[in-house]
This record gives C-alpha cells, structure tokens and sequence, in this order.
C-alpha cells in the first residue's frame, strides 16, 4: 500500500478527502500522478495533472523528501511510501 496526501487546498480536487490509502499500479511516479488523476481526482483534473506530470504549482513530497531531488517522475513508488501532494497556489 501507498499512502497519499493532498493539502493546502489540493484536497478539495479529491473530493476533500485528504488521506488515501491505496493499493497504487506498481512501477514510477509518472505512472503513479496518471492512477491519482483517473482514480482519486474527482473535480478539475487539469488543475492536477498537465502532461505526463503534475501542474505547476502543486509541490511533491515523497517521504517527507522534494522530489525533486528523487529523479521526480522516475522515482520507482515502493511499498509503504507517502506522497503528498501540496498547492501552492492560492487565490487572492
């Protein structure tokens, strides 16, 4: 199982559900970011995913680490990792 998060207000593109527990498809994050958007975004897929990837704005942490420094999308998901899935954009 893989645990994944959304937050600052990107739990309300999950239905405002903001933990989820999932049996996720073996293999990397690209393949991961598709599974969340056709199995866990309920509202406003294109504000998630652009591309392959995520949208820009939405901060990626896997295990607490950037992803950015894990090869991002080629990241292979492994058992008991946490995700999660932060917005930084904010309306004003």
């Amino acid at each position: 199982k893989v645990r994944i998060e959304f937050c600052g207000g990107a739990e309300l593109l999950a239905g405002g559900v903001r933990a989820h527990e999932v049996d996720a498809p073996a293999g990397n994050m690209q393949s991961l970011v598709a599974w969340v958007r056709d199995n866990i975004v309920r509202e406003r897929k294109e504000l998630f995913a652009q591309g392959d990837g995520v949208r820009p704005g939405i901060l990626v942490l896997i295990n607490d680490t950037d992803w950015e420094l894990l090869g991002q999308l080629e990241y292979d998901i492994a058992e008991g990792d946490t995700i999660v899935f932060i917005s930084t954009l904010h309306g004003g």
